[in-house]
């Protein structure tokens, strides 16, 4: 069966959520978001492409940075609405250098930082 991008289901911007998992330690990197095309360039390149809602314009993960997700798996979640993109991550995924975006923990009201950016 050949995937098409246009049957996911997007949010009224042409978006749909995309999660990045290292794929050999299962870390969830970060959180981002795709159109159709930026799942297409994804799949056809392997270097995974988000789409900037603040500059409205394409993103390569690690096109400046050298942080570079090359895609292992790409998945589509039962509702069709999410996707999770398993990763080689090169270097912090974050853009605060550090490997993950999902830092701070929420305990007992307090938030804790569980990890200090990247040398």
């Amino acid at each position: 069966m050949n995937f098409d991008p246009a049957t996911l289901r997007y949010d009224a911007a042409g978006l749909i959520p995309c999660v990045a998992q290292d794929h050999a330690t299962n870390e969830v990197l970060m959180m981002a978001w795709m159109n159709a095309d930026a799942v297409a360039r994804t799949l056809e390149t392997g270097r995974v492409t988000y789409w900037s809602r603040s500059r409205q314009a394409f993103w390569v993960k690690g096109e400046t940075s050298g942080h570079v997700q090359k895609l292992i798996d790409l998945r589509v979640d039962c509702d069709r609405d999410c996707l999770l993109a398993l990763v080689e991550q090169t270097g912090p995924a974050c853009h605060t250098n550090r490997r993950s975006c999902f830092f701070t923990a929420l305990r007992d009201g307090d938030e804790v930082e569980l990890s200090k950016p990247m040398e």
